[in-house]
């Protein structure tokens, strides 16, 4: 085996492939946002800077009056908190995570992913009650998901309840190793903000800016791959689909190499 060779393995089938030539590095900023802990130092840097930094500038680019921020457990408890300390807006734990529950979006079925959104979070509803409520989460990727922890909040009691997220639209797949869904299941690839606030059935919506975003993680825009965020990949299509023309038929290509 040479270097920069990849093996593929499918059942007796063995075949390798050489790697592509990678034009710039480019560190992902998803890791910052939502996968790593808040404890890891990632290109440098802690995440939990990182996220506090998030829900800072996220307050500073879209504010709200209500009475209490709370974060959806556990990757949005951090910018959570910068979100409260920015906005002079009390910060609480109004939903209570069970920690016996993976991560419900890369669940592989609808049915899987409510029921684990049912028995994850369980709203104080003392907290809750009467209250305009921030919901603070990491990100939205199909929609579903926060939409029922919306109207779990509002079945608690709340008065009014506005989502802010702490990076911007996820518009587009990963394929560099992050097992996000296809693009049509992207609720961002194919909605506006209002349509996505009137789905999700909140009284407002506001995403993080990617400058806002690369601002929070400290570094430069060529530094990252924001792909997820802006369809623009660092590795170019044209390179690993030579005979493909439309770059929605390099989509469907990869997204069908995904589902083999």
């Amino acid at each position: 085996m040479e270097p920069g060779e990849i093996v593929h393995i499918r059942g007796e089938e063995l075949r390798s492939v050489r790697a592509l030539h990678a034009p710039r590095l480019a560190k992902c900023i998803f890791e910052h946002v939502y996968f790593s802990r808040p404890d890891s130092i990632v290109f440098g840097r802690t995440v939990q800077t990182s996220r506090d930094l998030m829900g800072r500038i996220l307050a500073e680019e879209s504010p709200v009056d209500a009475d209490l921020v709370v974060p959806i457990p556990d990757s949005g408890v951090s910018a959570a908190i910068g979100y409260s300390q920015q906005s002079g807006i009390p910060f609480a734990f109004g939903l209570i995570r069970n920690h016996y529950v993976g991560r419900t979006f890369i669940e592989p079925k609808t049915t899987i992913r409510h029921f684990g959104v049912k028995v994850k979070l369980n709203p104080i509803k003392e907290l809750l009650t009467g209250k305009r409520v921030v919901l603070i989460d990491d990100s939205i990727v199909r929609g579903t998901t926060s939409r029922k922890i919306v109207k779990m909040v509002r079945a608690a009691g709340a008065k009014e309840v506005h989502m802010r997220i702490s990076c911007p639209p996820t518009l587009s797949p990963c394929f560099y190793g992050i097992d996000t869904p296809t693009k049509k299941e992207l609720i961002a690839s194919s909605h506006t903000v209002q349509e996505i606030c009137k789905y999700i059935e909140a009284d407002s919506l506001a995403y993080l800016s990617l400058p806002g975003l690369i601002r929070a993680v400290g570094g430069k825009e060529n530094e990252f791959c924001t792909a997820c965020y802006t369809g623009q990949y660092p590795l170019d299509f044209a390179d690993m689909f030579p005979d493909a023309k439309a770059e929605d038929r390099q989509l469907d290509l990869w997204e069908a190499s995904l589902k083999e």
